[in-house]
């Protein structure tokens, strides 16, 4: 491991895959450390002190959602689950036992580069908040202290439910979030019953926010697991 640019955790017991993932995020500055099962993963974690684990899902010990719960319980390191597995209650699973983004095998390696940089942007940002707390999204602005938002300059009215919403999504640019996550954080717990209230006010807030509310350019879906914002 040479450079200095973030370390990230390669835990996958494919020795190819291993080797491909290397080669690819070294190539964009990144160091890596490797595992191939969940001991040694674990054992990296404390040791090793990781920026990013990208994490298969399917262990020789176990399966690598054990290692989501029990990196969850003291560490917001960013976890990208990679798998071949694309049943959307798996994704989902992984999504709600903490994992920040969940990608299918084969991928494109391009489009697994730019979801590492998002999901290091945003531990960045959370590390070290912007002291002005607004998120940008082309031409899409959202002020989290003053609670305005502004498209095309012009300011946007939203209701209470609509900018807890949206509040939620900007504060984690670029990485879906569930329906349940969305549901226990802006409506509650007790209505995590109720996943029309998601669909609805994310259609309301395309009505104020899209140009073509039907073709989605910043609250896009991710199909059966929920939403994300595409942010700058």
């Amino acid at each position: 491991m040479t450079g200095q640019g973030p370390l990230l955790l390669l835990v996958d017991d494919d020795v190819r895959m291993r080797g491909l993932l290397r080669s690819v995020l070294r190539s964009q500055g990144y160091r890596c450390a490797e595992a191939g099962t969940l001991k040694e993963a674990r054992q990296s974690l404390v040791t090793s002190r990781p920026d990013l684990v990208l994490l298969d899902m399917s262990l020789p010990d176990g399966e690598g959602s054990e290692l989501v719960r029990w990196a969850r319980k003291s560490s917001k390191v960013p976890i990208i689950v990679l798998s071949v597995r694309d049943r959307q209650h798996e994704k989902v699973q992984a999504l709600d036992d903490g994992a920040d983004d969940y990608v299918t095998k084969p991928f494109a390696t391009g489009e697994l580069v730019a979801r590492v940089r998002a999901a290091l942007r945003r531990a960045a940002s959370e590390a070290a908040p912007d002291p002005s707390c607004v998120v940008n999204a082309g031409e899409l602005s959202v002020d989290l202290v003053r609670r305005t938002v502004r498209m095309r300059g012009l300011r946007i009215h939203l209701t209470p439910t609509e900018f807890r919403l949206l509040s939620l999504l900007s504060k984690n640019p670029g990485i879906v979030l569930t329906h349940q996550r969305l549901l226990r954080d802006v409506w509650g717990p007790q209505k995590l019953d109720r996943p029309h209230y998601v669909r609805m006010c994310v259609a309301s807030l395309r009505r104020k926010l899209e140009l073509d509310p039907v073709q989605p350019k910043y609250v896009v879906t991710e199909p059966g697991v929920g939403y994300r914002l595409v942010a700058d």
